[in-house]
């Protein structure tokens, strides 16, 4: 029998009873009251038992009497023995107690309410139990704890550590990998410690930074290690927050990921990464990463910093000279050198080819550069051999400080650059610091080549001729082709407008390209009408022979417009034969010769004049530097050397040409001392292709 049935009498009223043929019964206004209530209800006691219409209709029993009623027998068989227990505990402490079980309705199928049992207050005593639906709500919260269950093992079975905190930072979960790391046991079910503190001391700021991320509702993730007997691991953490349907932070995911494997693989690779592999300095990515460190701590300790950019001079003549192999030797050798030189003091890499950074914190002035310097350059003066060949070379070095001449990295590295290419145009070898004026010339250069870019998009080069004459009877006898072009006013401008250009192989191989195809053009258009064409002299720049193809490409285009090579002559300046690269000059000039152009070695006089250049070079004229005719008449010395010019000419079969001709006074010298032919104002000036046009028609 169950407990149910023996219960407590109770002196209070609660409900008004009717007495009928020895029964107490509810009163009809209560019983209406009682069945107007959704939930379910029932009134137990000895002398009274009530069950409302809601409970008859679910449990499908409108007939049975309220004597024969049993609640228990209704109720799940793995909920009675619990239902029971409770309503008995109910009873000894006179209480009001609650409890969720399941009711079979009259289809037979369980669902969960919630049963509340309250002592009535009676004579008579009893129970008065109300029993409320919370299927929905129970069946959610079952799914909910099923699938926390099946998470929890889901969680239990990865190797990453995983820990939910609350907003507090404060651990409500944690999975068996993180037990394992953090406490050494994997089956700890107590939690409630605090996340930061069982972190190393090392990444508590980091850690608290994402916390507070992850607390403002985003993800967060920061690099952490830990700490073993003989290891070190390195963790990479995650901090998710999961957030409520208002879009608050309810708890944090923490996922710590074990990439020890993968740091140390990729300390290797960037360790590889920063090291040039010919000579084990730094490379130019660690050149970066450091200057950018070495900056920072300049600017924020008011300290001043200098960069350094170091050139090998005539580097490439070693290669081209003793070979790839002797010039390797040579950097292996300078960088052990400089590395011992500058330990402790500088930081050293090198950055590709025969430059090499050096960068020098916390500099003091400028003096202790200009120690550092001496001491680099130094390192070039001990003899180095290679296959019994010394290999020694110069250098050149430019040289920033920061913030003296610049106010952040970039700029620094361009003062830096600036100076080691002003120190290279100035003959090369020694220190250059920087000043502003290498950078108005950096700017005036810059400007130039943007000129010349734009002239050759916009088509507004033209190609202008100055007659060169037979001194003794003034008639044209040849063309010097010059260029000109029309600015944005339509006005003709110089070269000099443009000089930077001619020491940049594109732009300067783009203008000759354009120049050579105009004269071609015109040479063309001259023959087609008859005249009698003169040969017509082109100039060259330098650069132009660096790729050593311009015969190649001169005799093409000559040959696509169908030009004799007789109306041809190539200029060239003097020092093109002492320059490095001249071999590529000589083997063009040869090559052009061979096929009929004559060659002009113009300005002459004003480089490292050389007999030996008339005696084994392939020149055909030598154009005597304007600055000579302009002194004839002030200085004997002068008018002596271009006399001797004007009679070895005849004997060494080349065409003296004297230029700049602007007085009848210095005609009339070079008359008298056997010069032949001249070129200059006093003649004409350069002239259209139109004017020159009309000049020839005149010769007729």
């Amino acid at each position: 029998m169950s407990r149910i049935q023996s219960q407590p009498k109770i002196k209070s009223k609660n409900f008004a009873y009717e007495h009928e043929a020895g029964k107490t019964a509810i009163s009809k206004n209560d019983s209406l009251l009682i069945d107007s209530i959704p939930q379910l209800f029932w009134l137990h006691s000895h002398v009274c038992k009530y069950l409302n219409l809601p409970l008859r209709q679910y449990l499908g029993v409108m007939n049975i009497s309220e004597q024969e009623f049993n609640l228990l027998h209704y109720i799940h068989p793995e909920d009675v023995q619990v239902l029971d227990d409770f309503l008995h505990q109910a009873i000894v402490v006179e209480h009001k107690f609650e409890k969720s079980c399941r009711i079979r309705n009259q289809q037979g199928e369980y669902h969960w309410f919630l049963i509340q049992a309250e002592l009535e207050n009676s004579p008579i005593g009893g129970f008065k139990i109300s029993c409320t639906n919370i299927h929905q709500g129970m069946k959610i919260h079952i799914e909910s704890l099923a699938l926390l269950r099946a998470h929890a093992d889901m969680l239990d079975a990865s190797v990453d550590c995983i820990i939910v905190v609350d907003p507090d930072g404060i651990i409500t979960h944690m999975n068996k990998s993180a037990c394992e790391n953090f406490f050494g046991c994997a089956d700890l079910k107590e939690f409630g410690m605090s996340w930061i503190e069982i972190l190393p001391q090392a990444i508590r700021k980091k850690a608290k930074k994402a916390m507070l991320d992850a607390n403002n509702g985003k993800n967060s993730r920061f690099n952490g290690m830990s700490f073993s007997k003989d290891s070190v691991y390195y963790w990479d953490n995650v901090l998710t927050p999961v957030l409520d349907v208002d879009g608050k932070t309810q708890s944090i995911l923490c996922v710590s990921r074990d990439v020890t494997l993968q740091y140390l693989a990729e300390q290797k690779l960037k360790q590889g990464n920063e090291r040039d592999e010919l000579t084990g300095l730094n490379n130019r990515r660690a050149f970066k990463e450091k200057i950018r460190k070495l900056y920072t701590n300049a600017r924020d300790k008011k300290q001043k910093l200098a960069v350094m950019l170091l050139d090998l001079d005539h580097f490439k003549t070693i290669n081209d000279t003793l070979g790839y192999a002797a010039g390797d030797h040579l950097l292996r050798i300078l960088s052990k050198r400089l590395k011992q030189t500058l330990e402790g003091r500088a930081f050293l890499a090198r950055l590709g080819g025969d430059e090499f950074g050096v960068i020098i914190p916390h500099v003091r002035d400028i003096g202790e550069l200009n120690e550092i310097a001496q001491l680099i350059l130094k390192q070039l003066e001990i003899p180095i051999t290679f296959a019994g060949n010394y290999i020694n070379g110069g250098m050149s070095i430019g040289c920033g400080l920061y913030p003296d001449d610049a106010s952040d990295i970039v700029e620094l590295m361009k003062c830096a650059d600036t100076a080691l290419t002003d120190v290279k145009a100035q003959g090369r070898g020694g220190m250059r610091m920087f000043d502003q004026d290498m950078f108005n010339a950096v700017r005036e250069h810059s400007a130039q080549q943007n000129c010349a870019h734009q002239i050759i998009r916009n088509l507004t080069i033209e190609a202008y001729f100055q007659p060169k004459v037979c001194l003794k009877s003034e008639k044209i006898i040849g063309y010097e082709a010059l260029l000109r072009w029309r600015d944005e006013h339509n006005n003709i401008q110089s070269p000099a407008r443009i000089a930077a250009a001619f020491n940049d192989y594109e732009l300067s191989s783009r203008i000759s390209e354009i120049m050579q195809n105009q004269v071609f053009k015109q040479i063309t258009e001259w023959l087609a009408k008859g005249l009698k064409v003169v040969p017509i002299s082109i100039n060259a720049a330098p650069v132009e022979f660096m790729r050593d193809n311009f015969a190649e490409i001169f005799l093409k285009r000559l040959k696509t417009h169908a030009i004799p090579a007789k109306f041809v002559e190539i200029e060239v300046t003097e020092y093109h034969l002492a320059e490095r690269g001249y071999e590529y000059v000589i083997r063009a000039l040869k090559k052009l010769k061979a096929n009929g152009v004559r060659i002009a070695l113009d300005d002459f006089g004003t480089g490292h004049s050389s007999l030996t250049h008339l005696r084994d070079y392939p020149v055909d004229i030598i154009k005597v530097d304007c600055s000579f005719v302009q002194r004839l008449s002030e200085d004997k010395s002068i008018y002596a050397i271009v006399e001797g010019l004007a009679k070895l000419g005849p004997l060494l079969s080349m065409d003296i040409i004297a230029e700049g001709i602007e007085t009848a006074t210095q005609l009339q010298l070079l008359r008298e001392m056997g010069c032949h032919i001249g070129q200059g104002y006093l003649f004409s000036p350069p002239v259209s292709a139109q004017q020159a046009e009309m000049q020839l028609l005149k010769r007729h």
